[in-house]
């Protein structure tokens, strides 16, 4: 087995505390082979976490596939829409 470099420090309740030096006599594994165990006991039980979903991603089948990259999309994007092309906006002399 590889050199164990992680330290985990726990508070235990005097219930578990008294679970603990049970397993300990009985089984004689150290208190960090105990530990150990039942942290790759809980992940078995627990299974794989499920993928994250995002809702609506893929569920809609309509609309324009090529809206981000078809450049005719964006033709005039950004232009007022005013006749004669002009802008609403007064633009301001510095």
């Amino acid at each position: 087995m590889e050199s164990m470099k992680t330290v985990a420090q726990l508070r235990l309740d005097p219930e578990t505390r008294r679970v603990l030096d049970s397993l300990v006599r009985r089984q004689g594994w150290t208190t960090s082979e105990i530990l150990r165990k039942g942290i790759h006991l809980v992940a078995r039980e627990t299974g794989k976490a499920p993928p994250i979903r995002i809702h609506g991603l893929g569920e809609f089948d309509f609309g324009v596939s090529d809206l981000s990259t078809n450049k005719k999309y964006m033709e005039g994007f950004g232009r007022s829409s005013m006749p004669g092309g002009k802008s609403r906006r007064k633009t301001v002399k510095r």
